[in-house]
Protein backbone atom coordinates (compact mmCIF):
# COMPACT_ATOMS: atom_id res chain seq x y z
CA UNK A 1 0.00 0.00 0.00
CA UNK A 2 2.76 2.36 0.67
CA UNK A 3 4.18 1.64 -2.48
CA UNK A 4 1.23 2.23 -4.13
CA UNK A 5 0.44 5.43 -2.31
CA UNK A 6 4.35 6.35 -3.40
CA UNK A 7 4.10 5.90 -6.96
CA UNK A 8 0.59 7.93 -6.76
CA UNK A 9 2.30 10.54 -5.44
CA UNK A 10 5.58 10.85 -7.43
CA UNK A 11 2.44 10.42 -10.70
CA UNK A 12 0.72 13.29 -9.40
CA UNK A 13 4.14 15.36 -9.15
CA UNK A 14 4.82 15.13 -11.86
CA UNK A 15 1.80 16.28 -14.18
CA UNK A 16 1.71 19.04 -11.35
CA UNK A 17 4.90 20.27 -12.77
CA UNK A 18 4.37 19.49 -16.22
CA UNK A 19 3.98 22.14 -18.44
CA UNK A 20 0.92 21.82 -20.62
CA UNK A 21 -0.57 23.77 -23.47
CA UNK A 22 -3.47 24.14 -25.20
CA UNK A 23 -4.24 25.82 -28.84
CA UNK A 24 -5.81 25.71 -31.91
CA UNK A 25 -4.42 23.89 -35.17
CA UNK A 26 -5.44 23.89 -38.91
CA UNK A 27 -4.16 21.88 -41.63
CA UNK A 28 -3.85 21.63 -45.32
CA UNK A 29 -3.59 18.39 -47.09
CA UNK A 30 -1.67 17.13 -50.26
CA UNK A 31 -1.55 13.83 -51.23
CA UNK A 32 2.11 12.65 -51.06
CA UNK A 33 3.31 8.76 -52.76
CA UNK A 34 5.41 7.80 -50.06
CA UNK A 35 7.36 9.39 -47.18
CA UNK A 36 10.68 9.23 -49.08
CA UNK A 37 12.12 12.50 -48.42
CA UNK A 38 12.47 13.24 -52.57
CA UNK A 39 8.41 11.99 -52.63
CA UNK A 40 7.63 14.81 -49.29
CA UNK A 41 9.97 17.16 -50.83
CA UNK A 42 8.40 17.06 -54.82
CA UNK A 43 4.66 16.94 -53.05
CA UNK A 44 6.01 20.91 -50.58
CA UNK A 45 7.67 22.30 -53.50
CA UNK A 46 4.32 21.52 -55.71
CA UNK A 47 2.04 23.26 -53.42
CA UNK A 48 4.43 25.84 -53.10
CA UNK A 49 4.24 26.62 -56.65
CA UNK A 50 0.31 26.02 -57.30
CA UNK A 51 0.30 28.23 -54.00
CA UNK A 52 -1.87 25.34 -52.45
CA UNK A 53 -4.11 24.94 -55.34
CA UNK A 54 -3.21 21.02 -55.43
CA UNK A 55 -4.34 20.51 -51.85
CA UNK A 56 -6.78 17.08 -51.36
CA UNK A 57 -8.35 18.78 -47.88
CA UNK A 58 -7.89 20.57 -44.84
CA UNK A 59 -8.53 20.04 -41.03
CA UNK A 60 -8.89 22.14 -37.95
CA UNK A 61 -9.26 20.93 -34.54
CA UNK A 62 -7.32 21.15 -31.07
CA UNK A 63 -4.20 20.08 -29.40
CA UNK A 64 -2.67 19.97 -26.17
CA UNK A 65 0.80 19.56 -25.44
CA UNK A 66 2.33 17.79 -22.08
CA UNK A 67 5.81 18.27 -21.19
CA UNK A 68 7.77 16.62 -18.55
CA UNK A 69 9.25 18.64 -15.62
CA UNK A 70 12.94 16.73 -17.57
CA UNK A 71 14.56 15.19 -20.16
CA UNK A 72 12.33 17.54 -23.09
CA UNK A 73 9.99 15.31 -23.76
CA UNK A 74 6.38 15.83 -24.13
CA UNK A 75 3.02 13.79 -25.44
CA UNK A 76 0.66 15.96 -27.90
CA UNK A 77 -2.43 14.61 -28.00
CA UNK A 78 -4.72 16.11 -30.98
CA UNK A 79 -8.17 16.03 -31.95
CA UNK A 80 -9.23 17.02 -35.90
CA UNK A 81 -12.55 16.95 -38.27
CA UNK A 82 -10.80 16.19 -41.70
CA UNK A 83 -12.23 16.59 -44.78
CA UNK A 84 -10.26 15.89 -47.99
CA UNK A 85 -10.97 14.38 -51.65
CA UNK A 86 -9.39 11.57 -53.96
CA UNK A 87 -10.33 10.40 -57.08
CA UNK A 88 -10.54 7.60 -59.76
CA UNK A 89 -11.60 6.82 -62.93
CA UNK A 90 -14.19 3.93 -63.59
CA UNK A 91 -15.11 3.35 -67.10
CA UNK A 92 -14.77 6.69 -68.08
CA UNK A 93 -16.40 7.84 -64.79
CA UNK A 94 -14.62 9.86 -62.44
CA UNK A 95 -15.35 9.31 -58.76
CA UNK A 96 -14.49 11.65 -56.53
CA UNK A 97 -14.44 10.22 -52.93
CA UNK A 98 -14.72 12.87 -51.11
CA UNK A 99 -13.75 12.02 -47.16
CA UNK A 100 -15.17 13.50 -43.82
CA UNK A 101 -13.52 11.87 -40.56
CA UNK A 102 -12.44 12.72 -36.78
CA UNK A 103 -8.73 11.98 -36.59
CA UNK A 104 -7.26 11.71 -33.49
CA UNK A 105 -3.24 11.30 -33.25
CA UNK A 106 -1.22 10.91 -30.16
CA UNK A 107 2.14 12.00 -30.47
CA UNK A 108 5.27 11.60 -28.12
CA UNK A 109 8.30 14.20 -29.36
CA UNK A 110 10.55 15.82 -27.77
CA UNK A 111 12.07 19.46 -27.60
CA UNK A 112 14.94 21.62 -28.58
CA UNK A 113 16.27 24.91 -28.50
CA UNK A 114 14.14 25.83 -25.16
CA UNK A 115 11.21 24.16 -26.84
CA UNK A 116 11.22 26.57 -30.31
CA UNK A 117 11.63 23.32 -32.21
CA UNK A 118 10.30 19.74 -31.75
CA UNK A 119 9.94 16.55 -33.34
CA UNK A 120 6.99 14.18 -32.81
CA UNK A 121 5.91 10.88 -34.39
CA UNK A 122 2.86 8.67 -33.27
CA UNK A 123 -0.08 6.75 -34.20
CA UNK A 124 -3.56 8.39 -35.35
CA UNK A 125 -7.08 7.04 -34.98
CA UNK A 126 -9.67 8.01 -37.72
CA UNK A 127 -13.32 7.39 -37.59
CA UNK A 128 -14.51 8.22 -40.92
CA UNK A 129 -18.11 10.12 -41.15
CA UNK A 130 -18.86 9.65 -44.76
CA UNK A 131 -21.72 7.76 -45.93
CA UNK A 132 -22.67 6.06 -49.44
CA UNK A 133 -22.64 8.62 -52.42
CA UNK A 134 -23.66 7.40 -56.05
CA UNK A 135 -21.78 8.80 -59.37
CA UNK A 136 -24.53 8.00 -62.39
CA UNK A 137 -24.73 4.67 -62.04
CA UNK A 138 -21.91 3.88 -59.67
CA UNK A 139 -22.11 4.12 -56.05
CA UNK A 140 -19.32 4.20 -53.58
CA UNK A 141 -19.78 2.12 -50.41
CA UNK A 142 -17.08 2.54 -47.10
CA UNK A 143 -16.27 -1.22 -45.49
CA UNK A 144 -14.13 0.58 -42.93
CA UNK A 145 -15.43 3.12 -40.29
CA UNK A 146 -12.60 3.00 -38.29
CA UNK A 147 -8.76 2.99 -39.42
CA UNK A 148 -5.27 3.54 -38.03
CA UNK A 149 -2.25 5.60 -39.52
CA UNK A 150 1.02 7.05 -38.12
CA UNK A 151 2.51 10.70 -38.19
CA UNK A 152 6.04 11.88 -38.18
CA UNK A 153 6.98 15.32 -38.03
CA UNK A 154 8.24 18.56 -36.65
CA UNK A 155 6.73 21.84 -35.52
CA UNK A 156 8.02 25.45 -34.35
CA UNK A 157 7.15 27.77 -31.85
CA UNK A 158 6.93 31.16 -32.23
CA UNK A 159 5.68 33.23 -29.59
CA UNK A 160 1.83 31.71 -29.04
CA UNK A 161 2.26 30.47 -32.51
CA UNK A 162 2.64 27.27 -33.95
CA UNK A 163 3.97 26.36 -37.70
CA UNK A 164 4.12 22.36 -38.29
CA UNK A 165 5.20 20.27 -40.72
CA UNK A 166 4.07 16.19 -41.12
CA UNK A 167 3.80 12.81 -42.98
CA UNK A 168 1.09 10.59 -42.49
CA UNK A 169 0.62 7.19 -43.59
CA UNK A 170 -1.68 4.19 -43.06
CA UNK A 171 -1.24 0.70 -40.76
CA UNK A 172 -4.93 -0.26 -41.91
CA UNK A 173 -6.77 0.77 -45.16
CA UNK A 174 -9.81 2.72 -45.98
CA UNK A 175 -11.44 0.13 -47.97
CA UNK A 176 -14.38 1.52 -50.57
CA UNK A 177 -16.28 -0.70 -53.09
CA UNK A 178 -17.60 0.75 -56.59
CA UNK A 179 -20.38 -0.65 -57.11
CA UNK A 180 -22.45 -0.51 -60.53
CA UNK A 181 -25.85 -0.18 -59.46
CA UNK A 182 -28.12 -2.04 -62.28
CA UNK A 183 -25.92 -5.40 -61.86
CA UNK A 184 -24.89 -5.15 -57.78
CA UNK A 185 -21.92 -5.82 -58.95
CA UNK A 186 -18.46 -4.54 -57.86
CA UNK A 187 -16.39 -2.95 -60.32
CA UNK A 188 -13.42 -1.99 -58.99
CA UNK A 189 -12.22 -1.94 -54.39
CA UNK A 190 -9.66 0.69 -53.41
CA UNK A 191 -7.70 2.34 -50.42
CA UNK A 192 -9.26 5.76 -49.38
CA UNK A 193 -6.51 6.08 -46.88
CA UNK A 194 -3.49 8.17 -49.18
CA UNK A 195 -0.74 9.00 -48.10
CA UNK A 196 -0.77 12.94 -47.00
CA UNK A 197 2.18 15.56 -46.17
CA UNK A 198 0.24 17.97 -44.03
CA UNK A 199 1.46 21.79 -43.29
CA UNK A 200 -0.64 23.94 -41.30
CA UNK A 201 -0.33 26.87 -38.48
CA UNK A 202 -1.83 27.02 -35.04
CA UNK A 203 -2.08 29.30 -32.38
CA UNK A 204 -1.96 28.48 -28.18
CA UNK A 205 -4.22 30.07 -25.79
CA UNK A 206 -1.36 30.01 -23.05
Amino acid sequence: MKKLISTIGVLASVFAYSQVTFGLRTNALFNTSSAKWKDIESTAVGAWENKGENKAGFNVGLAAKIGSPVGGWFVMPEIYYTTFKNSLTVDDVTVEAKSNRIDVPVLVGHNFLLGKLAAFAGPVASYNLSGEKTYNELRVNAENEFTVGYQFGAQATLSKFVINARYEGAFSKDSRKVIDIASGDTVVRYDNRPSMFIVGIGYNFN
